[in-house]
């Protein structure tokens, strides 16, 4: 996903000079032909993501469209206060990508497991994106630099195979079904849409059709898509690497109930531990920690059946 961020960015900054790319002493990798083509509009500082964000907001309030990149804690934890200060209370033209949320970073603990940021980003006035695809990167991208304000923009290092069809559109605050299907919905966030997917193809196989949905944006949220589910399918299956408690299942759960549109059931899958003190890559805690197709498919006949 990143190299997709980097890429869509480079190809878009090389037109618009109004583009200006932070990094907090990362991603040289990927961001090797910015840094090398278009010097006057990247900054290293370092690591230093609370300067990063200052430097940010000063800069986006010069004109600027500024994009930070760092890996998902530093960028989003560390400098909490300065996109809360500085960043949205100023609606500076901010977008904060973090790279490697989730368990992306697994093998290196707890301080690397981005599994708050979204409950703790949420809260705040932004957009918040998160893409599932390769597809959804491009497009998220592009529709960034357009969207005015602080945003942020949430990438790990797995995906979904892209299944958009020709004529399909992006639409910030607007969610992606795709797979249709009535006996229930599993709403994903990011890259463990793919395991949503591939867990709804094992379930047809049984005569199980699930509808599949990417919520690629969380704020703003696409509620008549969580409306449509619980209303026209059996019940609602939220999944995302990260904390249950106020993510997307937190957001799902919260619109429904203060709408009254009650799905049949509904079940949030995600970390229910105090923290994901387990290291190993990204498939192995996801399997450790229950956010796997195994579980989805385990949880889907369990609920259907009562």
């Amino acid at each position: 996903m990143k190299k997709i961020f980097a890429q869509t960015l480079f190809k878009l900054a090389k037109d618009n000079p109004s583009i200006f790319l932070i990094t907090a002493d990362l991603g040289f990798g990927v961001l090797g032909d910015f840094a090398d083509f278009l010097p006057k509009q990247f900054l290293n500082v370092g690591v230093a993501e609370q300067n990063m964000m200052g430097i940010a907001t000063g800069l986006a309030l010069e004109g600027k469209i500024v994009f930070t990149y760092s890996i998902a804690n530093f960028p989003t934890l560390r400098c909490l206060e300065q996109i809360r200060n500085d960043a949205c209370y100023h609606n500076a033209n901010v977008k904060i990508v973090s790279i490697g949320a989730g368990f992306s970073y697994g093998a290196a603990g707890i301080s690397h497991h981005a599994t708050e940021d979204l409950a703790i980003m949420r809260v705040l006035p932004m957009t918040l994106l998160a893409p599932g695809s390769f597809w959804e990167v491009e497009q998220a991208v592009l529709a960034l630099v357009k969207q005015p304000g602080a945003c942020y923009l949430r990438l790990d290092n797995s995906y979904a195979e892209d299944l958009n069809k020709n004529g399909d559109s992006f639409l910030i605050g607007k969610a992606r079904r795709v797979v249709d299907g009535d006996d229930l919905t599993i709403v994903a966030i990011g890259g463990v849409l793919g395991v949503a997917i591939k867990a709804a193809v094992k379930l047809l196989e049984e005569g199980i059709k699930c509808r599949v949905v990417s919520m690629h944006t969380l704020n703003p949220l696409d509620k008549h898509e969580i409306f449509a589910a619980a209303k026209n399918t059996g019940g609602i299956i939220t999944v995302e690497e990260h904390r249950v408690q106020g993510g997307l299942g937190g957001v799902v759960a919260e619109v429904c109930l203060e709408s009254g549109v009650i799905p049949h059931f509904f079940y949030r899958i995600g970390l229910r531990e105090d923290f994901s003190s387990k290291v190993g890559n990204q498939d192995y805690l996801r399997g450790y920690y229950n956010i796997s197709e195994r579980h989805i498919i385990q949880k889907a006949r369990e609920l259907l059946l009562k």
